[in-house]
């Protein structure tokens, strides 16, 4: 079956990113974004984003995860290590993360390097986690083939038996990363797909140049 999609448009005509108006530093322009999309379009999950990783198998791959948090350092994210992003980010730990607000007509792209945050933090917010999600990490060995549905909730029932009335420690293979960034694009979409993209990156003395680039 086809379906063509050429007559397919849409005009971006919600705002406008002006280089002037670029602070120095791209943290801060992304919390600036962020809590912007937060409040005014409650439509988007605004802690949804795309990372994207070399597999093993050669082939890049992206899925959705959640941002947990930012901080002037970098981007975290919790996952299961032995999943396939965790196997692809242990042999080659240059990823991209993208967000792509469609209520704000914007999108951020962030290229960076993954490194497994301290222990103590990924205790810490799996000890935040509800009792279900603690559970689920322990149920789940992400990414391995399973005979059933009927297996996955079967294996959570006995979970939920043997830790009855005792609190579950984080198991040693689920923990978070933290992506730190080299560089960021900021991109606002414009009419007649002249959209801004404003593009920042990290100098050797830990600066940030700041260029617009063509759309």
């Amino acid at each position: 079956m086809e379906k063509d999609l050429s007559n397919y448009r849409k005009s971006y005509e919600k705002s406008a990113f002006r280089l002037k108006d670029a602070p120095e530093n791209p943290i801060e322009l992304f919390q600036k974004w962020f809590y912007e999309v937060d409040k005014f379009f409650v439509e988007d999950e605004t802690n949804a984003m795309t990372i994207s990783t070399m597999g093993l198998d050669g082939y890049p791959k992206n899925r959705v995860v959640l941002l947990k948090r930012f901080t002037h350092e970098g981007f975290i994210f919790y996952t299961n290590y032995n999943s396939d992003k965790g196997k692809a980010i242990t042999e080659n730990p240059n990823v991209c993360l993208s967000f792509f607000w469609h209520g704000a007509e914007r999108q951020i792209i962030i290229k960076g390097k993954a490194e497994k945050i301290a222990a103590n933090l990924s205790d810490g917010y799996f000890e935040s986690r509800p009792r279900g999600s603690q559970l689920g990490a322990l149920v789940s060995n992400q990414s391995e083939v399973v005979a059933n549905r009927e297996y996955l909730e079967q294996k959570l029932l006995d979970l939920e038996k043997t830790f009855e009335g005792k609190e579950i420690e984080r198991p040693k293979h689920w923990g978070g990363y933290i992506i730190k960034p080299i560089e960021i694009e900021f991109w606002q979409g414009r009419p007649n797909r002249l959209h801004d993209r404003i593009r920042y990156q990290l100098q050797e003395d830990y600066t940030w140049s700041i260029n617009r680039l063509s759309p």
